[in-house]
């Protein structure tokens, strides 16, 4: 088979990353994204977990058409039968289960034998098998399990049903020339192993998960398990789009071995990840980083205006970095705002696009030109919002005054249906100020976890984007607000995250 399966788990592993968390919606619309990227399994998560996790697997199964969707689970009937309720609706549904092989594992974390492993091993393989037809099986710390007994255990994997087996470098211990040993003593000694998928799931402890996953290709897998920008517990797991471009780019070292991904799409992916979550992309992040195709040298500059394959090794369009802008302005119509946030990937329902074109011609009597990056964060600063609801609190006005010899006070009206709220709060700082009486107006106590503001465009009349991430008993919520008034956006970010904060305590 010359097609390499991806595996995306951003969903499952990459969400418990610190500072990754999704809510429902926001998993839904990644998971929408990555079917438009190609993935061909897309791990939603771990439905037994909690009933949070199980319900957005839930809705995920339910959304996603032509990806495969998988949940994991422990080799426990419990967690398996979750499992199996939550991809119910999937048109391609897959259970994923796994226990640790390693000696390390075996007798410190699950206290039983070799012989215990392997019977687990098959009653779970088996049990999960009787409730989907595509069942797949990790191997926890297979990397530092002997070889021997790995081959045993997915001999058993295989017996029992399996129809993938995983190979993880749980800890990221790994290199290149030991996993693809590794694979290729499984796909050389385990019975049966032809009929079967074999994987790879690197981290990046050692920051060698892409290089051993691609050695993992090398010797016979045919399924990554990555995630996008590798993000993932500690140091994170396989980054696919340097998997997916790596096997493109040096399809001659790779025996001509190709994916399905639609590289066009992975820009897109990766700042819709960065925008859900807040954590921006390193500016040096391969394939997908601010500067992955920017020249400064000037040696550098005259070879690639002369020939960009002097210092480009793929091109910006590849993987859908834009090159040039539709620069539009204050006399522009919704019809050319229209056109040109669809081609940012921005499909958005009448009453969103009012009101995005609204803020729009807002912004454009502030700015003389607004660009695409402008573009994506007035429609970001929507989509993140739920459409207009009589419910939410909504922004009338506000008045702030600060000084270096003065306490800074705020005063805010906001509107909440039909009933209109004013209240003022003093603060160390203007922002302060203003979330305190916001904090007055709801009458809801938060605290406030993070606060980021950065300008879209480089210029003095900038859009300002602003990320709040704030936090109740209950649970923690994020908002993005633009405008070229900064405290105008963080008011705006905050009542983002705090209409969140109020619908998920009903």
């Amino acid at each position: 088979m010359n097609a390499i399966q991806i595996f995306d788990t951003t969903l499952r592993d990459g969400e418990q990353a610190p500072g990754y968390a999704m809510n429902i919606d926001e998993k839904v619309r990644m998971a929408l994204q990555l079917e438009s990227l190609g993935v061909d399994v897309m791990e939603a998560g771990f439905a037994v977990a909690s009933p949070g996790d199980f319900a957005s697997v839930k809705a995920i199964a339910d959304a996603v058409k032509s990806s495969a969707v998988c949940s994991l689970s422990r080799a426990l009937e419990k967690d398996i039968d979750a499992s199996a309720a939550a991809i119910k609706g999937a048109a391609r549904p897959r259970i994923h289960t796994f226990l640790a092989t390693s000696d390390l594992h075996l007798k410190y974390k699950l206290r039983i034998s070799r012989a215990d492993c392997i019977k687990r091993i098959k009653h779970a393989v088996a049990y999960a098998r009787n409730l989907c037809g595509d069942v797949e099986f990790s191997a926890e710390d297979a990397s530092r399990t002997d070889i021997d007994f790995l081959c045993k255990a997915l001999d058993a994997a295989v017996a029992a049903g399996a129809t993938v087996v995983n190979i993880p470098d749980t800890v990221g211990y790994s290199t290149p020339d030991e996993f693809a040993a590794i694979v290729s003593a499984v796909m050389n000694r385990v019975r049966g192993i032809e009929n079967v998928t074999v994987s790879t799931h690197c981290h990046d402890d050692l920051g060698l998960a892409v290089a051993n996953s691609l050695a993992g290709v090398r010797a016979g897998a045919r399924q990554v398990e990555c995630t996008i920008c590798g993000i993932g517990e500690r140091a994170g797991n396989a980054a696919m789009e340097e998997i997916v471009m790596g096997l493109r780019t040096r399809r001659d070292a790779y025996g001509g071995l190709s994916t399905r991904i639609k590289t066009e799409e992975i820009a897109r992916t990766a700042h819709l990840l960065s925008t859900i979550t807040g954590v921006r992309i390193a500016p040096g992040k391969a394939i997908v980083g601010a500067n992955a195709f920017a020249h400064e040298s000037g040696i550098h500059q005259h070879g690639v205006l002369s020939k960009a394959e002097t210092y480009e090794i793929m091109t910006p369009e590849s993987v859908g970095m834009r090159q040039t802008e539709l620069v539009l302005g204050k006399h522009s119509g919704q019809h050319a705002l229209e056109t040109r946030l669809r081609d940012l990937g921005y499909d958005l329902d009448e009453t969103n696009m009012a009101e995005v074109f609204a803020a729009f011609k807002a912004l454009a009597d502030r700015k003389k030109k607004i660009t695409d990056r402008d573009l994506a964060a007035l429609a970001e600063s929507r989509v993140a919002a739920k459409p207009s609801d009589a419910k939410e609190w909504k922004l009338e006005s506000f008045v702030v005054n600060s000084g270096n010899h003065m306490s800074a006070t705020a005063q805010i009206a906001l509107v909440r249906g039909k009933r209109r709220v004013q209240d003022a709060a003093i603060g160390t700082g203007p922002i302060y100020a203003a979330f305190r009486t916001v904090e007055k107006i709801i009458r809801h106590r938060f605290k406030l976890e993070d606060y980021r503001i950065e300008a879209v465009t480089e210029r003095r009349d900038a859009l300002g984007e602003v990320l709040v991430k704030i936090s109740d008993s209950r649970g923690t919520y994020r908002g993005r607000g633009v405008s070229t008034d900064v405290i105008e956006g963080s008011i705006l970010a905050l009542l983002v995250a705090v209409n969140r904060m109020l619908e998920a305590g009903k």
